[in-house]
């Protein structure tokens, strides 16, 4: 979808270049990495006035955790703190005293408040302006996007996928770090004021409260199936030895809490899956397999291409993925012809929707409930009756899927035109 006129956005920067914010206006506050330190902090924070910025940095692709390895705060009045939650995990009581009972504001909260729960840290109310974004129609919706559209000022990049496990955390990312919070709460005034104007504030708020309620996801069936290059295999055998080593690799990786990849890369995998070696010379003459890192686990690693051979065939994976819910869409219209076209025609209305209130599609809706809701959501779509008795229950499904009230609002008026079935002569 392109990008709104900035007219109808809200309150944006001029349209001059952007100023660039290289260093925190403070300074770069001090790591804070000790019991005494975090009393001080909390007393800080609990005598500030308004939201509390936060940001966690994590060590994604390095460590097999989502655990927080830094932690950013800043409050008006208080100033801004870095903290090092190792040393201290178990003395953030005090901490979470004093910004619990607040209103955090992070950009694209999702992927951090389950690491500052696992700490204790949990916020009584949230606003996430990357979510907030999205929903006020910005095409861009990055940190450094926003803040460049909405306050006019250009933040430093460069060091959000480094290994924030790393001690100590050099200077320049701290650098970073600390700016990731500068201009969090004026950038969230900006937010919430385009959200207003156009009166998305209370659907914001909804989502807000989604996000910060949500309860951890179960862990998905079958995760070894994303091992990359897993489609070139064409034998169940194959794929029960990729089962295997997949999940030889995943107990090393959370024992040691390093990333797999780090510890074997999907490649390598799906080359023993391929070769079946039968010794530890067959399998170090495989790439990687030979290397000083992967060596010391041979006998692991030819364990698992083992026990994978050794699967009687009632045991095999099956060669596709067995579905939670619909087929995939391709399979539609030879496996449903009326359910494809159910789909089609909520597609398009979804699609109305998001043009006209700028908010992209799967904001609207989650594309997987439609799907759902369309395949088999509905225990007769065909009947014939009044519109409002489907109506309701494409409302009830809706609802029991997790959508918000006023997703439901905005979507059942157009669903329920889309899945009333065509006149029989039609």
């Amino acid at each position: 979808m392109p990008e709104a006129d900035e007219s109808d956005q809200g309150s944006t920067a001029q349209d001059n270049a952007a100023e660039p914010l290289l260093v925190p206006a403070e300074g770069v506050p001090p790591v804070l990495a000790s019991a005494r330190e975090i009393v001080e902090a909390a007393a800080a924070l609990a005598a500030g006035t308004g939201p509390l910025a936060v940001d966690a940095e994590r060590a994604s692709g390095f460590r097999y955790s989502a655990r927080a390895y830094l932690i950013q705060l800043r409050r008006a009045g208080a100033g801004s703190f870095l903290i090092d939650p190792i040393p201290v995990a178990d003395a953030l009581a005090p901490l979470a005293e004093a910004v619990n009972g607040l209103e955090w504001v992070l950009h694209s909260a999702d992927q951090d408040l389950p690491g500052l729960a696992e700490l204790g840290l949990r916020p009584a109310r949230l606003f996430d302006t990357e979510l907030g974004g999205r929903l006020a129609g910005f095409e861009r919706v990055g940190l450094a996007a926003m803040v460049e559209r909405l306050l006019g000022r250009a933040l430093r990049k460069g060091h959000g996928a480094a290994d924030w496990s790393t001690r100590p955390l050099p200077d320049e990312w701290l650098n970073y770090a600390a700016l990731d919070v500068e201009l969090l709460l004026e950038l969230r005034d900006e937010v919430a004021a385009s959200l207003s104007e156009q009166g998305k504030i209370d659907w914001a708020t909804q989502e807000f409260e989604y996000v910060r309620t949500a309860e951890p996801g179960a862990p998905k069936a079958d995760r070894w199936r994303r091992t990359s290059g897993i489609h070139t295999l064409r034998r169940a055998r194959q794929l029960a030895i990729v089962r295997e080593l997949w999940t030889t690799r995943d107990t090393l990786a959370r024992s040691r809490d390093v990333a797999p990849a780090r510890i074997l890369p999907d490649s390598a995998i799906v080359a023993a899956a391929t070769t079946e070696p039968r010794t530890i010379a067959q399998l170090r003459v495989l790439p990687v397999f030979g290397g000083p890192r992967q060596r010391r686990y041979s006998r692991e690693w030819l364990g698992a291409v083992d026990r994978g051979r050794a699967l009687p065939d009632s045991d095999l994976p099956p060669l596709s993925q067995p579905y939670d819910g619909p087929p995939p869409v391709n399979r539609w219209e030879r496996r449903d012809a009326a359910a494809a076209a159910r789909l089609t025609r909520s597609r398009a209305a979804m699609g109305e929707l998001s043009d006209e209130h700028a908010i992209p599609v799967e904001n609207l809706l989650s594309p997987d409930l439609v799907r759902r809701l369309c395949w088999d959501g509905l225990p007769n779509y065909d009947r014939v009756g009044d519109p409002a008795d489907l109506s309701a229950d494409i409302d009830g499904f809706l609802k029991s899927g997790g959508a918000r009230p006023w997703q439901r609002e905005l979507a059942v008026p157009g669903l329920t035109v889309a899945l009333t079935p065509p006149p029989p002569d039609a």
